[in-house]
């Protein structure tokens, strides 16, 4: 160790460290107890650690009493190339205090705003597929990527990501959550729900497979064939948007569920996320006072 580190050590009051660490600990205790899976935070598949969603952040905000305010610090906005892109600083407040800050940064440039996923039928006139990437989605189709020419309308999205961005940083850091947290997958997940739905076509979903309750396994196809009441359920109360469109296609060829079919499985569990739990009711004493000072100050 270094002979500055030890003496940034030797002003330190050990034990006031030590109470600050403590009241971190209770802090992420309340928020494990408050924040509810799929809404305040999610898992993205193939990651450790989970991803803290804009309502956990909120929620968190909100139990801390702080306020938050941005403004845009950089921006790009080229029309004629079809760039845009925005630095946004999170500035968090309590009292009138300033207590931290978090930047967050998006741009057109990135995948999901630059590139789009086509099926053969939808390419532009004279382009030749085999120079395109291509995937096979989840419905069995095969798509193309190609440049994504309506960029100009996302603008106003890509801003609202680097607020956003921006936000989810600046609590992390607030609340000493970053341990607990990350933030750099959370919009991939909207993303990739988001391009699910406007991909969704009638004669796809049928192809969705299942992987929950009696019908593990099966496609949307096959369970209509048996069990159609199960796929207006579905199309009512599936865990997430995508679920619900898909099984509202089945039953009519469009996104919206069937009127004339109400009937719930019996052995369905519920896919809705449980009440969030209310925090304890001690008070926990946080590293800063009502005014915004830091406490043994």
């Amino acid at each position: 160790m270094s002979e500055n580190a030890l003496s940034i050590l030797d002003t330190v009051e050990i034990q006031q460290i030590g109470g600050m660490m403590a009241t971190i600990k209770k802090f992420q205790a309340v928020v494990n107890q408050t924040l509810v899976s799929g809404h305040d935070y999610d898992t993205i598949p193939g990651t450790n650690k989970p991803t803290l969603l804009k309502p956990g952040a909120e929620k968190i905000l909100m139990l801390l009493g702080l306020t938050s305010e941005y403004r845009i610090i950089e921006q790009v906005e080229d029309y004629d190339k079809g760039i845009f892109a925005y630095t946004v600083q999170c500035v968090l407040s309590k009292g009138g205090t300033k207590i931290t800050d978090g930047l967050g940064s998006c741009n057109s440039k990135e995948d999901k705003y630059r590139w789009r996923w086509v099926k053969e039928d939808e390419l532009p006139a004279g382009m030749d597929k085999d120079n395109l990437k291509s995937r096979t989605t989840k419905y069995g189709s095969v798509q193309y990527r190609i440049e994504n020419d309506e960029i100009y309308s996302q603008a106003n999205t890509i801003l609202k990501m680097a607020k956003k961005r921006a936000q989810i940083d600046a609590t992390l850091t607030v609340a000493a959550l970053s341990e607990v947290f990350t933030q750099d997958l959370e919009d991939m997940r909207v993303f990739l729900q988001q391009e699910e739905i406007d991909n969704m076509k009638p004669d796809e979903v049928g192809n969705i497979k299942i992987n929950f309750g009696k019908h593990k396994g099966q496609t949307l196809a096959d369970i209509a064939k048996e069990n159609i009441s199960y796929v207006q359920w579905l199309s009512e109360n599936g865990r997430d948007e995508s679920m619900r469109k898909a099984a509202g296609m089945i039953l009519n060829g469009s996104p919206e569920p069937r009127k004339d079919v109400r009937v719930t499985p019996k052995d369905s569990t519920p896919q809705a996320p449980p009440p969030p739990t209310e925090p304890p009711a001690q008070e926990i004493r946080l590293p800063w006072d009502e005014g915004g000072k830091a406490n043994g100050k």
